[in-house]
């Protein structure tokens, strides 16, 4: 005969998880008591604990909980927190525990969703009802977070900050994790290059959840997480799950809101003593630290939204309204007819003038090498992706022995038609195999300062030597340009100062890059690629290109003339070189529709 347990198996499991560590086990108890007395008989309940330190005795306290169709594992995460416990910053009444959720989906490929919730809840339902709500291609279920949608402070903290409506800002406390998505989207990795990326203070993992989910929220019923904030969105005996959020609990205050729900659960625990015990221990003072959170989290939000290094304005879109590639064609067209080379086609956001103090151009202290290595990391794996979905295709690469025959550094000149040409020119800069030598690049002041999202950080952080009308900040620029040629690193440049997209031709070319070069006697290096269409389709409909990467031989200043002339003669030669590869390679006479 078959026993109860096994027979409770063969119902639908609802996998629940909850985090605590040894000190905040005493709370989870009622927590995990109120999901219990709730569980319908019809359903089998897995309530996993994540931690690293909860004891073998509280673990048993726990266990006693269990009823046959309701099983309480406890699972050590010390292994998985380890590896990224050094890019975790705990603040206040937080500990690293918020973070565990992240680390379901991985560790427990068997389900394809999960429900979450924090430990300072009460539940009034059976959450099996809330587990068949169906997530389709969300990456997460969850509720508004009441702060934020009541609070103005916390609103623009979101919405200036993270870059996301307050209205569409989600509390992390209840979850439903879609885990299939998440391990398919790999979003444990997301969040920890995140972390490397930006560190939120205010909400935490909360913030990351909201940016990584951004759009891709299944809103849940808000009967399933009524927070203690500001108005209720329901009436209080309609609340599915009570959750007592921020600083005041109901074993810290006897008038905490709702404080009532709390104990009736808390009474059948084997916590309780010790809980009234804290209650009645309570004192003035520990009511002033607690009030003191609350001011810290404010000070926090507006300190963040002043910050004009925020995230938002670090990677939001500032609300630029991008260009249709069918628009970028006009008005390459429009540029090429009227004779304007020099001018971008796509409507960048304007830069900030870039103080000396911002940029690190040589990478000497250690946030800026750490900064740099990282990017150069997130480029790599960034590049792989493309190249592996055919949206970066690098044909061929010919002229490298131009590039190993240098005993000296010099400056690169390279055609500028995608935002993604200078990965091409890394590429073929690591194809070389120069020894210990470096690539770095020069870019405009605006593509540093406000120049948007993922790319944008790699603007900043991929040796970038960005130029800038501050005075000081380009004095500065120069010196670091000559002692990057000095130790042998080379500098790619874009001479004709502007970018078309997917533009074939070579533009006039400006002065900048062969007054560096002959100031600091180095060669110019000519690059120019071309571009064939391929059978494979961009995101706009139009074809992909396949790069072909020239690397022509060096151009040397000559000794016996002026600066002015070795300006001139290296601008001629490498025009006369570009010209030759478009020529060669298209197999049509080099001309332009203003010439008409």
């Amino acid at each position: 005969m078959r026993s109860a347990l096994s027979l409770t198996r063969r119902k639908r499991t609802v996998p629940i998880f909850l985090a605590a560590d040894d000190n905040y086990v005493k709370y989870m108890m009622v927590t995990m008591k109120s999901i219990i007395d709730n569980a319908s008989s019809n359903r089998y309940y897995k309530l996993h604990v994540l931690h690293t330190d909860i004891s073998e005795e509280n673990q048993a306290l726990v266990r006693s909980l269990e009823k046959p169709n309701c099983r309480i594992i406890f699972v050590d995460v010390t292994k998985e927190l380890q590896k990224i416990q050094k890019k975790i910053a705990v603040r206040d009444y937080y500990t690293a525990t918020t973070y565990y959720r992240i680390f379901i989906p991985e560790l427990y490929k068997e389900y394809d969703k999960v429900i979450y919730v924090d430990s300072d809840t009460i539940i009034r339902e059976d959450l099996g009802i809330l587990y068949s709500t169906s997530l389709g291609d969300n990456y997460i279920g969850a509720i508004r977070d009441q702060l934020v949608v009541q609070t103005e402070v916390y609103g623009d903290y979101v919405e200036k900050v993270l870059g996301i409506s307050r209205g569409a800002y989600f509390n992390a406390g209840v979850v439903m994790l879609n885990c299939e998505l998440f391990r398919k989207k790999d979003m444990l990795k997301s969040f920890v290059e995140l972390l490397n990326t930006y560190t939120f203070v205010v909400a935490q993992d909360q913030d990351y959840l909201n940016i990584l989910c951004k759009d891709k929220v299944a809103w849940l019923d808000p009967r399933w997480n009524v927070q203690m904030v500001g108005q209720l969105p329901c009436p209080e005996d309609k609340a599915k799950l009570i959750h007592y959020n921020l600083s005041v609990k109901p074993w810290q205050d006897k008038g905490c809101r709702l404080g009532e729900y709390f104990w009736q659960v808390a009474e059948h625990t084997p916590s309780y003593s010790q809980l009234l015990k804290e209650l009645d221990s309570f004192n003035l003072d520990d009511a002033k630290r607690v009030e003191s959170y609350g001011a810290n989290l404010q000070n926090l939000a507006i300190s963040e939204i002043n910050n004009i290094d925020n995230y938002f304005n670090r990677f939001g879109d500032g609300g630029r309204i991008k260009l249709t590639r069918v628009e970028v064609l006009k008005r390459i067209e429009e540029l090429e007819k009227k004779g304007i080379f020099d001018q971008d086609v796509e409507d960048d956001p304007e830069g900030r003038e870039l103080k000396p103090d911002e940029v690190d151009y040589l990478r000497r202290n250690v946030k800026s090498k750490l900064n740099s290595r990282y990017a150069f990391k997130m480029a790599y794996w960034f590049v792989g992706n493309l190249i592996k979905k055919k949206q970066l295709v690098i044909k061929e690469v010919r002229g490298l022995e131009n590039l190993r025959a240098l005993d000296t550094g010099a400056i690169i000149t390279c055609n500028h038609f995608n935002a993604f040409d200078s990965f091409a020119m890394q590429l073929a800069f690591d194809k070389a195999k120069l020894h210990r030598k470096k690539l770095f690049r020069v870019i405009s002041e605006a593509n540093y300062t406000a120049f948007p999202g993922f790319y944008g950080f790699l603007m900043r952080n991929c040796n970038t030597l960005p130029l800038s009308r501050n005075g000081i900040t380009m004095k500065k620029f120069l010196m670091s340009l000559n002692l990057i040629l000095q130790k042998g690193h080379y500098v790619l440049v874009y001479p004709e100062q502007s970018m078309w997209w997917n533009y074939r031709k070579p533009k006039p070319l400006k002065k900048g890059a062969y007054t560096f070069a002959v100031s600091n006697k180095v060669p110019v290096v000519p690059c120019f690629v071309t571009m064939e269409d391929t059978d494979v389709m961009d995101g706009d409909g139009f074809p992909v290109q396949a790069y072909t990467i020239h690397i022509g031989e060096a151009i040397y200043p000559e000794k016996d003339k002026k600066k002015s002339e070795n300006i001139d003669m290296l601008m001629k030669e490498n025009s006369r070189v570009w010209k030759e590869i478009y020529e060669e390679f298209y197999g049509v006479k080099l001309s332009y529709t203003c010439d008409e």
